[in-house]
């Protein structure tokens, strides 16, 4: 049995035993699962020890001649944590950084978090919070708004935790046209103002990026995948110019000139790159880049720089 299966449904039987003022019975929990999940009661015996034993305040109760399963009356309603006031301002930090996916579950599970670590704090302890916004500001360039793709980012995320593979209808900005794809969804990536599911693609027959606003319609399956052990994100993206990645590995040096040369060396744009002071006070800026037959490279990195530059 995937980890991935046992996780999402323990998940679920936690949610119901949270809503569940009186208990459930095993049964309950049962029906309670979606229709594909397994809901042996010896399957969620087994969730509900392994939750236990995790540390979830969990006991078993009778009633009525029945057996339930309770959640420890007042473990939804603890005292709120007694965070650090940097920990707080990493929290609230934290917040502004997920703007771009406002309207989203993860957004909206982190405003969740932050106001109930807050609900008890006293009046000068909120007077605090209002004063973090003067000290830290956070500013976004060109950035997706995901509000509309909620649902789209939902089943992805449930896809991806399943390890189910996902059939979905794509819009291909260079081709502009729209095609069916059959994918198996490795990870969720933001980069660069977007959200991109990085997934091995069947009709390609490799692993490719799809931008997560380009889905047009998106239904996961019961087709179940295996992730390959040596698959690794960071690897995956390390050699690509921002998101944009391409073939063989080629080295690639620009030129700029004093002006631009004071600016560009103060951000790192691509792991591989190397600063070398050349003659003519220009600097040089070699990099491993992946050659991309699909686009120019050179006014595309053109417009990237620019795009960045204040």
């Amino acid at each position: 049995m995937p980890r991935n299966d046992q996780v999402t449904r323990q998940w679920h039987l936690l949610r119901h035993l949270e809503a569940a003022q009186h208990g459930a019975t095993l049964a309950e929990l049962a029906t309670s699962l979606p229709a594909d999940f397994t809901r042996h009661p010896r399957t969620i015996r087994r969730d509900l020890e392994a939750l236990e034993a995790a540390g979830f305040p969990l006991y078993t109760d009778r009633v009525d001649g029945r057996v339930v399963w309770r959640l420890v009356e007042g473990f939804r309603r603890a005292p709120a944590l007694a965070f650090s006031p940097t920990e707080l301002m990493a929290l609230t930090f934290s917040r502004g950084l997920l703007k771009p996916l406002e309207g989203t579950q993860l957004q909206a599970a982190l405003d969740s978090a932050l106001a109930k670590a807050t609900a008890d704090l006293p009046a000068p302890g909120h007077t605090y919070l209002q004063q973090l916004d003067n000290l830290l500001a956070i500013g976004f360039g060109s950035h997706v708004s995901y509000r509309e793709h909620r649902e789209t980012i939902d089943k992805l995320t449930e896809a991806i935790g399943r390890r189910r593979t996902v059939q979905m209808r794509y819009f291909s900005a260079s081709r502009n046209a729209t095609t069916r794809r059959e994918v198996d969804p490795y990870r969720l990536w933001y980069a660069n103002g977007a959200l991109y599911l990085v997934a091995h693609c069947h009709l390609r027959g490799e692993v490719r990026l799809f931008a997560v606003e380009r889905i047009r319609s998106c239904t996961p399956t019961d087709h179940a995948y295996q992730l390959p052990l040596h698959f690794d994100l960071e690897a995956y993206v390390q050699d690509a110019l921002r998101v944009m990645r391409g073939g063989r590995p080629v080295t690639v040096e620009l030129l700029f000139d004093k002006a631009t040369a004071a600016w560009v060396k103060d951000r790192t744009w691509h792991p591989s790159r190397l600063l070398k002071n050349a003659h003519l006070r220009r600097s040089r800026a070699p990099a491993a880049l992946r050659r991309t037959p699909e686009v120019r490279l050179a006014p595309r990195i053109a417009r990237h720089l620019a795009s960045g530059r204040s």
